[in-house]
């Protein structure tokens, strides 16, 4: 069973022996509530390192005042349990005081990528999750870190993060985790009802739909996003955030899809925010 630490002087103890045995270090961040797909970032980072940690922190920042942070689910024991299972050898899972103490002024934003897809809507959101990072690889200090593609504005923003900041850190982007059916997995799906869960997959199918117009020739941006709001819009109770199809490094916009892209969705089923995205490649399709 992985061990675990609530405390900074504890996990960085435990990194430090690691270290002195010649063992690499892959890191996890999470928000707890774990599934089968942090289950695959943990088990990616460990194929890689020889000690993976893990953190378990909600994160304060990065929720909005309207946001779930009070009902956000706490699974601590069950998560211990599964990154256990999927090779984790510590679980670093700290209090909000512990994180950030009395005094803290600090924060970390990478200026740009927020002011599109979720950025807007979740002002505030990014800089968290930089801040919350920045100080995690700090105290873990690890040679490599994961995360899911499913977060993919995320991942694009740490990534910019640790290449800014000269982070001697390898980012290694885990393809996103489905059900059966496509639905992404989330912490957030349980939030669905069961006439929300049977519609959720059509929310990948959209994208899907679009992948495959891309096969049949189109390139044109505004059309391949059109078809994917139309899509969207179709799923009974949905409500669209946003269908955009943005340069998968920098998040511009483009006219065409001529190199990798992302079409990104935010949909409400109810009162529940779904994310999803694919990696869209001209390339691969010719």
């Amino acid at each position: 069973m992985a061990e675990v630490f609530d405390i900074i002087t504890g996990i960085r103890r435990a990194v430090k022996a690691a270290r002195a045995l010649g063992q690499s270090v892959g890191f996890v961040p999470t928000m707890g509530a774990l599934h089968e797909g942090h289950a695959a970032l943990v088990r990616a980072a460990a194929a890689r390192c020889d000690y993976v940690v893990v953190s378990v922190f909600v994160n304060p920042t990065q929720f909005g005042p309207n946001e779930d942070f009070a009902k956000y689910p706490r699974t601590l024991d069950a998560d211990v349990q599964l990154c256990s299972t999927a090779g984790a050898k510590a679980i670093f899972a700290p209090g909000a005081a512990e994180m950030y103490p009395p005094g803290s002024r600090t924060i970390v934003e990478v200026e740009g990528l927020d002011r599109v897809l979720c950025g807007p809507k979740r002002p505030g959101h990014f800089r968290g999750v930089c801040t919350v990072v920045a100080k995690l690889f700090g105290i873990v200090q690890p040679d490599l870190a994961a995360f899911g593609a499913k977060d993919a504005q995320q991942s694009i923003i740490l990534r910019r993060m640790v290449r800014d900041l000269d982070m001697p850190i390898d980012m290694l982007i885990v393809p996103t985790v489905r059900e059966a059916d496509g639905l992404a997995m989330s912490s957030r799906n349980r939030y669905l009802n069961a006439a929300e869960r049977a519609l959720a997959p059509r929310i990948y199918a959209a994208l899907s739909e679009v992948e495959s117009s891309i096969r049949s020739g189109e390139r044109r941006v505004v059309e391949l996003e059109r078809q994917l709001h139309d899509r969207l819009v179709a799923i009974p109770g949905a409500r669209v955030d946003y269908a955009s199809i943005l340069d998968a490094d920098d998040l511009t916009a483009k006219e065409k899809v001529e190199a990798p892209m992302i079409a990104a969705v935010a949909v409400f089923l109810g009162t529940t925010r779904l994310i999803d995205n694919i990696l869209l490649n001209p390339h691969s399709t010719d």
